[in-house]
């Protein structure tokens, strides 16, 4: 049963990145978010191949979950995150060239970071202080991710704006979990807090493209009918 809730948790998240990811370039051109959530959905597609195969830890495809992994939690779903919900919420418009610097630091962060993923945190102080890192990061995501749903809640999109709230706050606990925490009743592959993690982060990839919708539409009304922002009659 936990293997088989894995794998819907897990395919859920591929199916939200990939679908969402899409839809955010084609409808919004949102490369930010779109490339990200296909970043995502490429790291569990990898995951679920990895796990079928065998699990094994000498595999490419281990290396490869690493360095997703290490992709998106740096930079993926903190800065490139926050840039690409700016559209909305400031009329954010990066250049190609700052789309293309940003997954580039993003990369490079991954390349770095991953190799301190077998570490033990509490004899490699280094490996502690990246995991310290990657809490921080999360946390700072998640307070304009308050913002964001202030924003939300103000334009009247408020089933957006609680589950925006829910949701990051699950993501929250995932991340603050994932290296510090780890599940006492769960088994040595971590069975019961991937489940969750990915379950949660498929549920982002839905929830945010959902409220991205709210407010990218609240915009355009408002861009439609200008008085509507000043208050004065139409």
């Amino acid at each position: 049963m936990k293997e088989m809730l894995f794998l819907l948790a897990d395919l859920w998240m591929i199916f939200a990145g990939y679908f969402y990811g899409w839809r955010f370039i084609r409808r919004y051109g949102n490369y930010l978010l779109g490339l990200e959530w296909m970043v995502v959905a490429t790291s569990g597609s990898n995951f679920l191949l990895w796990s079928l195969s065998g699990a094994d830890g000498d595999s490419v495809l281990y290396d490869l979950a690493y360095f997703f992994d290490a992709f998106s939690r740096s930079v993926g779903i903190t800065l490139i995150l926050i840039m690409g919900l700016m559209k909305v919420t400031h009329r954010y418009k990066p250049s190609r060239s700052v789309d293309f610097a940003v997954f580039g630091v993003a990369i490079v962060a991954g390349l770095f970071l991953r190799r301190f993923h077998d570490a033990d945190l509490h004899t490699d102080r280094a490996a502690f202080w990246v995991a310290v890192f990657y809490v921080v990061v999360n946390l700072l995501t998640a307070a304009f991710l308050g913002y964001f749903v202030k924003r939300l809640w103000g334009a009247g999109a408020r089933w957006p704006a609680i589950w925006t709230g829910l949701v990051t706050a699950a993501a929250t606990t995932i991340a603050i979990t994932y290296d510090f925490f780890p599940l006492p009743f769960d088994d040595a592959n971590r069975t019961i807090f991937y489940t969750a993690a990915l379950a949660t982060w498929g549920t982002q990839g839905f929830v945010y493209f959902r409220a991205y919708r709210a407010l990218h539409d609240r915009n355009a009304a408002l861009d439609a009918n200008p008085a509507r922002a000043t208050g004065t009659p139409a």
